[in-house]
């Protein structure tokens, strides 16, 4: 089990609320790269191809050690050791997190509950394999006998997601004549724009739920299932165009998929953790599952690392450090994921869940209300389009906002001095956000463009920045199935470890639950056109409302 620690009961958090009312509070990051020429090589790291720089934080030799003597306090290395031998860490569920089972290439059993769980993983990822090749060579057809050229993954949360983020930013390694497509939301506009870009008897549809019953997905479903049966008029071809990621064998084979084309996939397996499982099929059939593998790979190389390298040399633990410094001591509520290559555009997004509905937390391990911040709101948008919408905040706002900037040092469309221009934006964004520019300095910039003293006085507050805004990089040789799986593992234990830090679970999402078991009750005063009165007084209104507005639109 967990160790059950309240942090700021630690000698280290009290150490560290000391040294950042007496010394960090006033201090500089600007001073410290002044007072110190070998800042950068003291505070950077690689791991392979990738660079991380976490020079530009509000942070001394001081501060990372009593932030590491935290992590000690709260007992990080046992807890690493806890979930990657299969205790049951997911205690309100009663489940292990093996999600690094997936992408174990050690050879070595991984257990759960006694039973080594790798001969079952291999299987699933040597029939996730055939049933690629079989796609992508023509042998699997449609019920014309054209070769598959669609695949609409049918899901949402993480069984949506994970593989949009990943597919997505491995675009040029999508597999030449096939194209994905994600469906999620239970609007009925995201089934139907999808569906007017596929043909019936050139796709293929992944319907991805656990249980083949979440609500969102099966509706999105069984649209799709009607849809193409119109077209085929037999619904012995849905066998053929609809494949289960599911473990619900009776509801498969109800909705009229063979059981042999259901890929499953574990309770062990935390939804926004499942790109890494069956849930990954529609990756593997966009960029080939030799690539999947790479992408696994990638992610496995770091938690060889996570679990071996000492804490001050962690990349995951420290990326969690200097999170938790900020939210716990600054008093910082968001941090920004901010990548610099386009093809990463969802990252951010995926990472909202896996942070937020990770650390969401109010309730400690021992079920006691929490008194001080667990996980920050997560958000961004790549490169140079948030430089024109929300950096104005990030520099001149009056929040502090620490930021990840990720870059990969060779693009993979290199047209023109478009990447150059690129990165000189993300290596400028990341200086300027740590100096800013004093009152000094803009009197001289406007002095020499020939303002006035007068016009100097009246523009000069307005044009002052303060600086000091903390930021890490992520320099990246070039996004491949790889360096990505590294980055998506990077993030995944920066979340774990700071869940530990804070004393919560982070593998169990119970808030997301409320919201569907709601809407479960509401859903059938909606089939009718009686007046509801068994809410509050604006959820009735709301409903009522509805209807009439539904009444009216019936009648023309």
């Amino acid at each position: 089990m967990l160790p059950k620690i309240n942090p700021t009961t630690t000698q280290a958090w009290l150490l560290l609320r000391r040294h950042f009312d007496e010394e960090m509070n006033r201090c500089h990051i600007k001073n410290l790269f002044d007072n110190d020429a070998e800042r950068f090589n003291k505070f950077s790291l690689n791991f392979g191809d990738i660079l991380f720089d976490y020079s530009k934080n509000i942070i001394t030799a001081k501060t990372m050690q009593l932030l590491l003597q935290l992590a000690a306090d709260c007992r990080v290395p046992e807890a690493i050791e806890s979930m990657f031998r299969g205790d049951l860490i997911n205690e309100t569920e009663g489940r292990a997190v093996l999600h690094t089972a997936l992408r174990n290439f050690s050879g070595n059993p991984v257990y759960s509950a006694g039973q080594d769980v790798m001969p079952e993983v291999k299987r699933v990822q040597e029939q996730m394999k055939s049933f690629c090749h079989n796609v992508h060579s023509g042998i699997w057809k449609g019920y014309t006998g054209k070769k598959i050229k669609y695949i609409v993954n049918i899901g949402i949360g993480g069984s949506d997601l994970g593989p949009k983020m990943v597919t997505e930013a491995l675009k040029p390694y999508w597999v030449e004549g096939m194209q994905v497509y994600f469906v999620s939301n239970v609007d009925g506009t995201d089934i139907t724009e999808t569906l007017k870009k596929v043909t019936p008897d050139e796709t293929i549809f992944l319907v991805a739920s656990k249980t083949f019953t979440t609500q969102e997905t099966m509706t999105n479903a069984h649209t799709a299932r009607e849809w193409f049966l119109k077209a085929a008029q037999d619904e012995r071809h849905i066998a053929g165009h609809f494949v289960a990621l599911s473990t619900n064998e009776k509801e498969v084979s109800k909705f009229g998929i063979n059981p042999q084309n259901m890929f499953v996939f574990w309770d062990w397996v935390g939804g926004r953790y499942s790109l890494w499982s069956a849930i990954g099929l529609s990756i593997a059939l966009t960029i080939g599952y030799d690539n999947f593998e790479q992408l696994l790979k990638g992610a496995y190389a770091v938690d060889e690392y996570f679990k071996a390298e000492s804490a001050d040399k962690n990349i995951p633990v420290i990326m969690a450090l200097t999170g938790l410094w900020y939210t716990n001591f600054f008093g910082a509520q968001t941090e920004a994921i901010l990548p610099y290559d386009q093809y990463m555009h969802r990252f951010a997004a995926y990472f909202q869940q896996g942070n937020m509905e990770s650390n969401g937390k109010h309730v400690d391990r021992q079920g006691s209300e929490i008194n001080y911040s667990t996980g920050p709101v997560i958000w961004g948008e790549p490169g140079t389009n948030g430089q024109h919408a929300f950096y104005q905040l990030i520099h001149q706002g009056t929040v502090l906002i620490p930021c990840d900037f990720i870059a990969p040092a060779i693009s993979h469309n290199p047209i023109g001095d478009h990447h150059v221009k690129l990165l000189s934006n993300f290596f400028a964004q990341t200086e300027a956000l740590m100096n800013g520019k004093t009152e000094k300095e803009v009197r001289a910039e406007l002095a020499e463009a020939g303002k006035t003293p007068e016009e100097i006085k009246k523009i000069l507050p307005f044009k002052v920045f303060k600086g000091d805004r903390p930021t890490n990089s992520f320099l990246v040789k070039q996004i491949t199935p790889y360096t990505l799986g590294s980055l998506i593992a990077f993030y995944e234990h920066k979340i774990f470890v700071q869940g530990i830090i804070w004393n919560i679970f982070s593998f169990d999402q119970w808030g997301v639950e409320l919201g569907k078991q709601l809407a479960g009750k509401i859903l059938p005063e909606l089939n009718d056109d009686a007046v509801v009165t068994s809410h509050d007084s604006s959820t009735n209104g709301l409903i009522n409302a509805f209807k009439q507005m539904r009444v009216a639109g019936a009648k023309g």
